[in-house]
């Protein structure tokens, strides 16, 4: 007998499924551009502003060596800039640039018109529990909350 963990446990594996193809689909017209992983990388500056590669290498959670090799690589795109820290010029500051925030806002507007259809697609009645549900996930998860539009680019 599966317990009511388990079938919620279920239930979210079938839903990232869904939610992994809308986000593949969304970087379809940038996969020339980015991977995956580079377009993460992209949405924590688009959300955070500057950085240094330890502060993104903890935020992405990875090494500071893989986040390296993503912002050298992005860097080469022109989609990350690196400058000297003002305040410490032993540092380098990592920002999107412009051409990498339109990378961001684009997947961002695919994944929102495509996810829009599939809530209009549901029973209304259904929104107020299932939006505190996520809530309810998101945080048990360690997830900052997407304050706006830009923050949901991931």
């Amino acid at each position: 007998m599966r317990s009511r963990a388990d079938e919620l446990v279920t239930s979210l594996l079938t839903a990232s499924r869904a939610l992994v193809g809308v986000s593949a689909a969304s970087l379809s017209t940038v996969e020339h551009t980015v991977t995956l992983p580079q377009f993460r990388t992209l949405v924590v500056l688009s959300q955070q502003g500057g950085s240094t590669v330890v502060g993104l290498a903890g935020r992405l959670q990875v090494n500071p060596s893989s986040a390296q090799r993503q912002v050298d690589r992005l860097v080469g795109t022109g989609l990350v800039a690196r400058a000297e820290n003002p305040a410490d010029r032993r540092e380098l500051v990592i920002t999107l640039t412009a051409a990498g925030q339109q990378v961001v806002d684009e997947v961002t507007r695919r994944r929102r018109t495509v996810l829009a259809a599939i809530v209009r697609a549901m029973p209304p009645e259904q929104y107020d529990s299932l939006i505190e549900g996520l809530e309810s996930f998101t945080r048990a998860a360690g997830e900052p909350a997407a304050t706006d539009a830009a923050a949901l680019g991931w």
